[in-house]
């Protein structure tokens, strides 16, 4: 294997303003094999996303000044990089809030770090469109005016691209790979998380409300994504 093949170490950046906490974090995913890059406090957490582009950021959503939801948004600017945002307060607005600006998954504090690695992992073997060569000539999957290409990773709505997180994209490709199945949370929460994902399942109904806003639905008006009450998700079948 020549060095120019050697695959590089994923990249993750923690920040969190937490010292200990964050070396301790740095600690297991250096010893998962990631390139661990540290910053503590939001503004120093943004200037090194910029710099080193990382796979994954490891966010803390109490951050003095520049909190994590605020560091969120300006990431999610220039990166598609999964975001865990961890936080002190188990209350669902701060969930919420915290996952409406592009996070991928949460944890509450104290949380045990081998869970954040299993989730990490999780998270980094979905595929990226970088990865997805070889899916060449499949084609894409259409509902009317929304067009879901599962091996560019887009999605295309009346021709224009709609933004979608990597999360995001993944919760909709698994409703979209079986158009006629309704989908329990659990049942997307193994589809995308995996099967040893723990948590609040409700996860799952933020990511449905965050794509129908972006496909310009809402709860009331589903031309994509259904709700099928007491059950859970499907898509619509638009004509």
């Amino acid at each position: 294997m020549t060095a120019a093949s050697i695959p590089s170490a994923p990249r993750a950046l923690v920040v969190d303003d937490e010292r200990a906490l964050a070396t301790l974090v740095g600690t297991y995913l250096e010893r998962d094999g990631f390139e661990v890059h540290l910053a503590f406090d939001g503004e120093e957490g943004v200037r090194t996303a910029r710099a080193v582009d990382p796979d994954v950021v490891i966010l803390d959503l109490g951050l003095p000044a520049l909190d994590g939801v605020e560091v969120c948004r300006q990431i999610r600017t220039f990166s598609d990089c999964y975001v865990v945002m961890l936080t002190a307060r188990a209350d669902e607005v701060d969930t919420l809030i915290g996952l409406s600006v592009g996070a991928d998954d949460y944890m509450t504090k104290p949380f045990s770090p081998r869970e954040l690695m299993a989730r990490v992992r999780v998270m980094l073997r979905r595929p990226r469109r970088k990865d997805s060569e070889d899916g060449h000539g499949v084609a894409p999957l259409v509902f009317g005016p929304l067009r879901i290409d599962t091996v560019g990773r887009e999605v295309h709505l009346d021709g224009e691209l709609v933004p979608l997180t990597r999360t995001e994209f993944d919760v909709l490709a698994a409703l979209a790979g079986r158009p006629n199945a309704v989908f329990s949370r659990r049942a997307l929460i193994e589809k995308v998380w995996g099967d040893n994902w723990v948590g609040d399942e409700h996860l799952v109904d933020v990511h449905i409300l965050h794509v129908r806003q972006k496909l310009g639905d809402t709860a009331e008006a589903q031309r994509f994504v259904r709700t099928v009450r007491g059950v859970g998700y499907r898509m619509g079948q638009v004509t």
